[in-house]
């Protein structure tokens, strides 16, 4: 009984991309993927970043493969996809990580409520929700050929609990919430049980994106940062590999029933009354 329980959340023989699979939560999914037995795949803009990721997973003695692509340009994506084909010959999950906010969608309290960056969120839509779209309308085609394909995306605790100043982020994310659960039943209504969807919702992990509205310089927290940690009943911020368990049971046959949902790792952030 062990073994085989052991075996289903292997992900020997998959072969994973993951967009953004170098930023601090990216890299994070890349290396407990490879670590997994995957084939990762990490993709995205940036090349001296994505093959320093590959690097450090190779000297671990994972398998891993750059693709150099912009979320939100079709055409590179195309030819991400041609070039893992060529690499490994199939696709078997999709981790839409690439996204965050953007400094121009935040709303400082000062600033007047009417005067919102209506670029600063559509630029916070585009990369959170575009970016997620084309990715899966790019690979997702190749899942179907797959007996067992999975696509994370990855939501937000926004989009429950309203947080200040993040409107662009939120809307955003509260969007891959809706298309999460619509895009998992209409795949399923036509493919079955070939692809499964679902959202990892994170609570607070300090990356490069939040580090300076969480914390000081000298590394104490902000009055948001403290407002989190008293909201958070583990009285901390997660770590990026606090994460990877969820992911790797989502992306695994462990999960093989599993779809349309949104898994929360967050210290009990979103229970929490506050009281």
């Amino acid at each position: 009984m062990s073994s085989g329980t052991t075996e289903s959340f292997s992900l020997k023989d998959k072969v994973i991309i993951v967009t953004g699979g170098y930023g601090i939560l990216g890299k994070s999914f890349s290396e407990a993927i490879a670590l997994a037995g995957g084939n990762v795949v990490i993709l995205g803009r940036d090349e001296p970043k994505g093959l320093s990721a590959v690097k450090d997973i190779e000297a671990k003695g994972g398998i891993a493969f750059f693709a150099q692509a912009d979320v939100m340009d079709e055409d590179s994506l195309i030819r991400a996809k041609d070039l893992i084909l060529q690499r490994f010959g199939k696709i078997s999950g999709l981790v839409n990580a690439a996204g965050g906010n953007v400094p121009e969608a935040v709303l400082q309290p000062e600033a007047d409520i009417f005067s919102l960056s209506m670029s600063g969120m559509k630029k916070a839509l585009d990369l959170n929700v575009w970016g997620t779209l084309l990715p899966t309308q790019i690979f997702g085609a190749e899942l179907v050929k797959e007996e067992t394909g999975s696509i994370v995306n990855i939501s937000s605790v926004s989009t429950v609990r309203p947080l200040t100043k993040v409107l662009g982020y939120s809307m955003a994310k509260s969007a891959i919430d809706a298309y999460t659960k619509w895009f998992a039943i209409e795949v399923a209504n036509r493919h079955g049980d070939k692809i499964r969807v679902n959202a990892l919702v994170p609570g607070f992990f300090l990356t490069d994106q939040n580090r300076a509205l969480l914390t000081q310089p000298d590394g104490s927290l902000t009055p948001r940062g403290q407002s989190i940690i008293k909201q958070t009943p583990f009285k901390r911020f997660g770590s990026p590999n606090e994460l990877n368990g969820a992911l790797i049971w989502l992306l695994s046959d462990a999960s093989k029933f599993v779809t349309g949902t949104n898994v929360r790792v967050d210290g009990g952030f979103m229970s929490s009354s506050g009281v």
